[in-house]
């Protein structure tokens, strides 16, 4: 079967995968060629998948839309890692998390200053008579 995995910048093709392993928020769940047409959602993690000749690949993903239909499987997701070897994805995926949640806590301090800034202009017109209706 074939393997496209497509995200907002790049796209990568697999021919010859003999099987793929992920999981939704089901379980874990297996696709090999001739499976029926099928969709769902991968839960935030890895997936593999095994090429013709036994080498298994893992994909870290934040989640995806997967679809299978004519032995071509589709993985839509906003972001996707590949590699060889799972100790070394594993901790790429460590990191990337580790950079998103620092960047989503900058996001939130940002946010919490603008709301005390809009609050403080909001006192200061009160304080100087204006109406804000």
């Amino acid at each position: 079967m074939t393997l496209k995995i497509l995200d907002n910048q790049k796209s990568q093709t697999r021919d010859g995968v003999i099987s793929f392993v992920g999981e939704d928020s089901s379980g874990s769940f297996g696709i090999q060629p001739g499976h029926a047409r099928m969709m769902t959602v991968l839960i935030f993690g890895l997936a593999r998948f095994c090429c013709e000749g036994g080498s298994w690949e893992y994909i870290a993903l934040p989640g995806a839309a997967l679809y299978f239909r004519e032995n071509v499987l589709y993985l839509v997701t906003s972001h996707y890692l590949v590699d060889t070897e799972y100790s070394r994805i594993s901790k790429r995926l460590a990191e990337e998390l580790r950079v998103e949640e620092e960047e989503l806590k900058n996001v939130r301090q940002s946010l919490k200053n603008m709301e005390e800034a809009l609050l403080k202009q909001i006192w200061e017109m009160r304080r100087q008579g204006v109406s804000l209706t």
